[in-house]
């Protein structure tokens, strides 16, 4: 039963994933970190089939540092979640990928952004989002709290506020979540939110 969530707050964007690598009804861990640090300003959130999840953040991470390793200029948030889409539709038509991503990252010309993109490649800027079973409740308690100059204290507290209604309201919830942010400082993990021990 995966979740990610993530918002845009005043300066700042935030993912949040589960941590728990889960195979038909078997918990294999609990500790898996569904966040991977794409560049030095850049975050991706994903979900879906462990293979695919892992093969396909592996490539773009790798391609990313490609791209910069061979222009000496980083790619933007956006040409980073486009070329993500492009991988993803070509990939449809062919071996699709089973994988949902969330992209968060700060560019110094337009500041945070958040990117939702599903297995079907589609792509949207968003200023919160989330996919999983635990969207249903992550999504409404957002719908309520979330407001786009939310400091990150604010955004903290919102984020145990959503993993404490998924926590509570999911039949089968995962237990364990991890919080990263990206902001002007780069990207960095927060914590762990957890109730189980590894």
């Amino acid at each position: 039963m995966e979740c990610v969530f993530g918002m845009v707050g005043k300066g700042f964007a935030l993912v949040v994933a589960d941590s728990s690598a889960v195979n038909s009804i078997l918990v294999h861990k609990s500790n898996e970190d569904k966040i991977m640090v794409l560049d030095s300003h850049k975050l991706m959130g994903a979900s879906g089939e462990a293979g695919d999840r892992a093969q396909f953040t592996e490539y773009v991470q790798k391609n990313v540092a490609l791209y910069h390793y061979r222009n000496n200029i980083p790619l933007t948030t956006k040409a980073a979640a486009n070329f993500m889409r492009g991988e993803l539709a070509t990939a449809l038509r062919k071996n699709p990928y089973m994988v949902n991503i969330m992209l968060a990252g700060y560019d110094e010309e337009t500041g945070p952004s958040l990117y939702f993109i599903d297995y079907i490649a589609t792509l949207h800027k968003v200023e919160k989002a989330a996919f999983g079973y635990g969207s249903y409740f992550a999504l409404s308690m957002m719908d309520r709290h979330y407001h786009p100059n939310m400091t990150i204290d604010e955004a903290i507290k919102l984020a145990d506020q959503c993993i404490e209604e998924i926590r509570s309201r999911l039949v089968v919830a995962p237990q364990n979540f991890i919080i990263k942010i990206v902001d002007q400082d780069g990207a960095r993990e927060h914590s762990w939110r957890r109730t189980t021990k590894d």
